[in-house]
């Protein structure tokens, strides 16, 4: 099967899927508990590459919602209140890589954590093709 016609079947079979959702009207309270978070957003898949300074003062978004990635732009009070920025500062000049998926275990620095990031999301969308 060549593959335009394998994707006209897949769409054929899960046209159910981008059917529009009815809306329903919203309280301020519900609007309220969606906008701040308690958990970490990925703000991205992979880690970033960024040089630092010795002995200059670093802030590492922890929440995941700042414009500034990987670091911090104050986002967290509004989005994310529960959750503060990492402070750090390195103790040489070199390159380092941050993490942007927020599932490290050795904040700020990448620890390879985002593969099961990616992992997950993967998993997820094949599970939505085959439902």
């Amino acid at each position: 099967m060549n593959t335009s016609r394998f994707m006209a079947a897949v769409w054929r079979g899960s046209s159910h899927i981008f059917r529009r959702a009815q809306l329903e009207p919203l309280s301020s309270a519900m609007v309220q508990r969606r906008l701040q978070s308690t958990q970490r957003v990925p703000a991205a898949r992979l880690p970033n590459i960024v040089k630092v300074s010795a002995g200059k003062r670093y802030a590492w978004c922890a929440c995941g919602h700042s414009q500034k990635q990987p670091f911090c732009d104050g986002a967290h009070k509004t989005k994310a209140p529960s959750i503060s920025p990492l402070r750090f500062t390195p103790d040489r000049n070199r390159t380092v890589l941050l993490c942007a998926c927020k599932e490290t275990k050795n904040a700020p620095y990448c620890d390879g954590s985002h593969l099961k990031v990616i992992f997950r999301d993967v998993v997820k969308s094949v599970k939505g093709v085959f439902k």
